[in-house]
Parts: structure tokens; C-alpha cells; sequence
């Protein structure tokens, strides 16, 4: 897939993700998928297959927040690389305004995405959620 191509994958993601279509981005994962948090903190790590991912990083994230949704600021591209400079707007259960920034690095493989790494503020993180319980 050409680096056009694979800018406007993650356009049409984030798209989706500013009108609160969380789904977009999972829908788009490859089955081997894998989504990195650097660092040394509760959260963490590698979460993958897309399984992993999905149930033990991402829905009990979504499961604390009472609405999300996700604008991208800047996307840039190189190759399979696709870089997205994000805002998230959201408020926690408990009623906690989590309005994140991030820094994605995507990497896309036959028009699926197979692998990010995730740079976010990990202060707010850590004040307002739960950290996720790893089973595998």
C-alpha cells in the first residue's frame, strides 16, 4: 500500500473517531495487531494479538469513560509508517474530565493497521483511570 494510501486510512479513522465511532480503529487492526505503551508505568507494554488489545487494553478503557471521541491534529507519512498527532475529549464514569493528547505511530500493512505505539500524558492517565489487569 502507498504512502497516500496509508495516510488516508488513518484519516478515515480519525474521521470516524471525531464523530465518536470508536470502532473504526479496531475494525482496521490485522488479526496479529499489536498496540505498544513505552515507558515504565502502569500501563505499560505490549498489547497484542488485536484479542489482547482489544480485551484486556482497550475495552476496559473505553468501559471507564461515559463518551470518547478522538481529532487528529496532524497525520503525517513515510512509507508504512503513519505518524498522528491526536487530542481525545472525554469524562470518566466518575464524572473526571479526560482530555488527552497523543502522539500515535502507526504502522500499516496490506491496508491493515498491524502495529502503534502510543505517547500520551501518562500524569493524566494515572490520575483519573484504572490501570487494566493483564491476564495473558
Amino acid at each position: 500500500m502507498a504512502t497516500t494510501e496509508n495516510k488516508k486510512l488513518l484519516q478515515d479513522i480519525f474521521d470516524e473517531m471525531a464523530r465518536g465511532n470508536t470502532r473504526a480503529m479496531s475494525e482496521a487492526m490485522a488479526d496479529d495487531f499489536r498496540w505498544v505503551v513505552p515507558g515504565n508505568w502502569s500501563w505499560s507494554g505490549i498489547w497484542g494479538p488485536k484479542s489482547v488489545a482489544l480485551d484486556e487494553l482497550l475495552r476496559p478503557l473505553m468501559a471507564q469513560l461515559a463518551d470518547y471521541r478522538s481529532d487528529a491534529d496532524l497525520i503525517i507519512a513515510e512509507d508504512d509508517r503513519v505518524v498522528v498527532q491526536a487530542r481525545g475529549y472525554a469524562t470518566t464514569k466518575r464524572g473526571d474530565p479526560y482530555h488527552q493528547t497523543y502522539c500515535y505511530i502507526f504502522r500499516v500493512a496490506d491496508g491493515q493497521l498491524v502495529e502503534v505505539v502510543e505517547h500520551c500524558d501518562t500524569a493524566l492517565v494515572e490520575r483519573v483511570l484504572d490501570a487494566p489487569v493483564r491476564t495473558s
